[in-house]
């Protein structure tokens, strides 16, 4: 699923212009990103949450080079889904 099948699918069943609706995801999705730039994470309740995790340093290899090289430690963005969602989830999709 694409953002233009989310848009067209929130705009058929609310009856929004699909112009509108657009607007909107795209202010979630900004907003979202913004929190997480500062460093803040974002909860929603029966959904899930956009987390920053933290990647410790390690040491890896440069294989073209045949080198050990340090890799720094960083910030990630992450999607930790809510219990209810993962629930449905694994129970009405076939593995």
């Amino acid at each position: 699923m694409t953002k233009a099948d989310i848009v067209g699918r929130i705009s058929e069943k609310t009856g929004i212009e699909r112009q509108d609706v657009q607007a909107t995801v795209e202010a979630f999705m900004e907003s979202v990103r913004e929190s997480l730039e500062s460093g803040s994470n974002v909860y929603l309740r029966g959904f899930g949450s956009f987390i920053i995790k933290r990647r410790a340093r390690k040491t890896g290899r440069d294989i073209l080079k045949n080198k050990t090289i340090e890799i720094p430690a960083h910030n990630i963005p992450s999607f930790k889904p809510a219990k209810s969602f993962m629930d449905n989830v694994k129970s009405n999709v076939k593995a």
